[in-house]
């Protein structure tokens, strides 16, 4: 790395953490993160699915939104049902545009007096620009705030003994609790298909939180290489490359996260472009892509049906651990979307035969009872 590029990267409060833990770290956002630690990619990747991962995403972009009224207005600019979120439950939804397309997809936590709000680290300067612009002075930067996740099936016994209240938190819930006697807000939520939480903290007790954690026997410190791959086999989109402002919710399959009352009133940018999509149906789709045998068909490989004829392209691809084989997501022709379809995926000029699938490639695992 250059002297240039080191004075221009941002450094997240664990930086010295991931030098000592060895982690080899990379460009990401802005940001020098680690991609991965000394065990690599593959044990880190399969740890998280059989124990608990520690990863830090203190690159995030943090926000709360002040005011009691803070979940109608919002719902101006996204298509999520916020108002009907009760205190301490949380939503996925997007930014949108006028035309559909998606400026970024973000998680919101309601309380009764505000919205606790974690965008992507790329766009969080954009987004918070575009909350201030329609929301004002209520917009608040959580600077001062560090992100960790803490992924897998045992993280819910390994966080219990340093917050027992956080057992008993179902999926999609947060809740302000102290963990190792630190002040945190927690949501049981997380980027992997496993169960898990995301724990922000003040950057002060960052690197102490993240110590006491990774004491834990069942916790490995896991990089970015190893949160993409894991996402990917959750079938879970990366903005700027599943999803952007050139894909619709609709075309992206996560018509889900969109209730029936925001679908039938509207009432936030691309509304009418989104219900003609959803009366006509969209002429493409985010679908699963399985290529048969070991090459991986990767980002911007192009995919043709078996007379040859372009259907699409994927926009995620590499190799899944778990399921011990390539695994790819990108969009088709709605024609060809249908699970089980055969497509061609063309790497380096020559055909390679897959199939279209059924996303995600792994059970979800999510904490569902409270």
């Amino acid at each position: 790395m250059s002297a240039l590029q080191d004075q221009v990267l941002l450094r997240t409060p664990l930086y010295a953490l991931h030098q000592e833990l060895g982690a080899k770290l990379v460009p990401f956002a802005g940001y020098e993160m680690p991609v991965q630690y000394p065990p690599g990619i593959l044990k880190e990747h399969l740890h998280t699915r059989a124990a608990a991962g520690l990863f830090d995403v203190s690159h995030m972009g943090q926000l709360r939104i002040k005011g009691a009224d803070a979940a109608k207005r919002i719902e101006a600019l996204v298509p999520g049902d916020i108002q009907a979120l009760k205190a301490g439950r949380m939503r996925y939804t997007q930014f949108t545009d006028e035309r559909g397309g998606i400026l970024d997809d973000l998680m919101i936590t309601r309380f009764d007096d505000h919205l606790f709000v974690v965008v992507n680290a790329a766009c969080k300067q954009a987004d918070t620009d575009h909350l201030r612009k329609y929301l004002g002075a209520s917009v608040e930067s959580l600077d001062d705030r560090a992100l960790i996740a803490l992924q897998g099936p045992r993280a819910a016994a390994v966080l219990a003994r340093h917050a027992p209240d956080a057992a008993a938190m179902a999926f999609m819930s947060g809740a302000y609790l102290k963990v190792a006697g630190m002040a945190c807000f927690v949501t049981r939520s997380g980027y992997t298909g496993e169960d898990g939480y995301e724990i922000s903290c003040p950057v002060a007790d960052a690197e102490k939180l993240a110590r006491k954690l990774l004491a834990e026997p069942d916790v490995m410190a896991i990089g970015l290489g190893a949160r993409d791959s894991l996402r990917l086999e959750a079938g879970l989109c990366l903005y700027g490359h599943d999803i952007d402002t050139s894909t619709t919710p609709v075309e992206a399959a996560l018509s889900w996260s969109i209730s029936k009352r925001r679908r039938a009133e509207g009432g936030f940018p691309g509304a009418a472009i989104l219900q003609q999509q959803w009366r006509d149906g969209p002429k493409r789709l985010r679908v699963g892509i399985r290529p048969e045998g070991r090459a991986p068909a990767r980002e911007g490989t192009e995919l043709a049906d078996a007379a040859g004829a372009g259907v699409g392209k994927i926009t995620s691809g590499g190799f899944g651990p778990s399921v011990n084989g390539p695994v790819a997501m990108g969009y088709v022709v709605a024609a060809q979307a249908k699970p089980g379809t055969p497509v061609q995926a063309i790497v380096r000029g020559k055909p390679l035969a897959a199939r279209v699938a059924t996303l995600p490639f792994t059970p979800h695992r999510y904490h569902r009872a409270g």
